[in-house]
């Protein structure tokens, strides 16, 4: 059980890393290769300065940062107490209300992206 526990640990260092450490450049695969951001750009640097404290400047990187990453901390933390727990993972989002809710935050994010590129919040998240 005890070396289960460091898969997930290893990624929530990894992630931790990305969030916590200030000034990292966007990592974003499809900006980087189309020139375009996806539905979530600005959601890595709108954790960092959420964790820093800075909530004005998470919300200009990504309006929604509020309801997507207590979102994904808990479907993270549930899924890795699975996977010690039971050596599988499972999906929280896979079935229930909780897969509505997933749809409903996706949605979202998309809305949100598709405003952002007529210039609401802002525009696209800053590079």
């Amino acid at each position: 059980m005890l070396r289960r526990l460091f898969g997930p640990l290893g990624f929530a260092a990894g992630i931790g890393a990305l969030v916590f450490v200030p000034g990292l450049p966007p990592l974003c695969p499809m900006r980087l290769a189309l020139h375009l951001p996806c539905p979530g750009c600005g959601l890595t640097r709108a954790a960092s300065f959420a964790a820093h404290g800075d909530f004005a400047d998470a919300t200009r990187m990504f309006p929604l940062w509020f309801v997507v990453i207590p979102l994904v901390a808990f479907v993270f933390a549930v899924d890795c107490w699975s996977y010690v727990r039971t050596g599988a993972w499972s999906s929280v989002l896979g079935a229930g209300p909780a897969k509505w809710i997933g749809f409903v935050v996706m949605a979202a994010m998309i809305a949100l992206w598709i405003a952002r590129f007529f210039g609401a919040f802002g525009g696209p998240a800053p590079v």
